[in-house]
């Protein structure tokens, strides 16, 4: 005896298939393939310029920190992070990923920061997280010490720690690079690695992480970013010495080597001014990259999917590398 069918074209069975549908709409959306020189601006920028340290807010285009796009995946469960320069540019992305990753955020930035860090801090609250701020000049051995031991007190612990903030200025000549401009790029971008790891080890974990922002520049040096270029071979050095010091304590050590990247840094000094409206437009990306671009080896390199992974040096750099 055949059974008779069952009619599933109903209004109960044809609304499930609706909402079906949309979802692998949504989905494929989501996985949707796309030609990487097109996915960000890449065509040329306003000609704009701020006094340093420079600021999020008045960028235009506003970089993407990944505030609507960044989806978590819980990589990052109760892990605790301290990351440098955080209140904008990649920091702020850093940031931002970690927290939807499932990590407590604690950020340093400058005082003159406080509007954009107090904007990340108004995302973190509307998201029902929490963002740990310390501000503080990291010139100074002390104020590192401090902003350390306050990161793993209002924490509860420490187990991540980015190094990011950097001062970058162009400079043409050689014989006019002042003391004074060496002075500061060395006391920001290499000291503080020195101090930060110091003060912070003795309360790593084993699996602890330690991430350290170097640039492109230790690839391929700009005729007009000298200090800075040195200041980053440098960054690239200690991170590859460190990371052999403390293998045996169980704390991994690597550097990412951001290339031409759209952050305040670009436009308070780190750009001749005739660089800023063509920035990263060299590149074989024929664009520059945004912060959110850079979250994603943080992330990576912070979880249990790097475990295997210490003193190796990741570039992200539109192609430049190659070159």
């Amino acid at each position: 005896m055949r059974v008779p069918r069952m009619n599933s074209s109903g209004p109960h069975h044809q609304k499930k298939d609706d909402m079906e549908s949309k979802d692998q709409l949504e989905q494929h959306k989501l996985r949707e393939l796309q030609h990487p020189q097109k996915m960000y601006p890449n065509e040329m920028f306003s000609m704009q310029k701020q006094e340093p340290p420079g600021s999020n807010i008045v960028m235009d285009p506003e970089p993407d920190s990944g505030e609507k796009s960044y989806m978590g995946h819980d990589r990052l469960p109760n892990r605790k992070a301290l990351i440098t320069g955080g209140d904008s540019g990649i920091g702020k992305a850093i940031a931002i990923a970690f927290s939807r990753e499932g990590a407590e955020v604690a950020i340093n930035y400058l005082p003159v920061e406080q509007e954009d860090a107090d904007r990340l801090a108004a995302l973190f609250e509307n998201e029902g997280k929490r963002l740990v701020m310390i501000p503080g000049d990291i010139r100074e051995e002390e104020t590192c010490r401090k902003i350390v031991e306050s990161a793993h007190g209002q924490l509860g612990g420490l187990d991540i720690l980015v190094l990011n903030a950097a001062v970058q200025v162009a400079h043409d000549d050689i014989t006019t690079l002042t003391a004074e401009q060496l002075k500061n790029t060395f006391e920001v971008n290499v000291y503080p690695l020195f101090y930060f790891a110091k003060y912070a080890v003795p309360l790593l974990p084993e699996g602890a992480s330690i991430i350290i922002t170097a640039s492109a520049e230790y690839y391929t040096p700009h005729k007009l970013l000298l200090d800075y270029a040195a200041s980053k071979s440098a960054a690239v050095a200690f991170s590859t010495g460190l990371s052999k010091q403390l293998m045996d304590k169980g704390i991994r050590v690597n550097a990412v080597c951001p290339g031409p990247v759209w952050t305040p840094l670009e436009v308070s000094g780190g750009n001749p001014d005739e660089g800023i409206p063509v920035h990263g437009l060299d590149t074989p990306m024929k664009r520059p990259a945004q912060p959110i671009e850079m979250s994603g080896i943080y992330v990576f390199l912070a979880s249990n999917e790097a475990t295997y992974v210490s003193g190796e040096v990741y570039g992200l750099t539109g192609g430049l590398s190659a070159q």
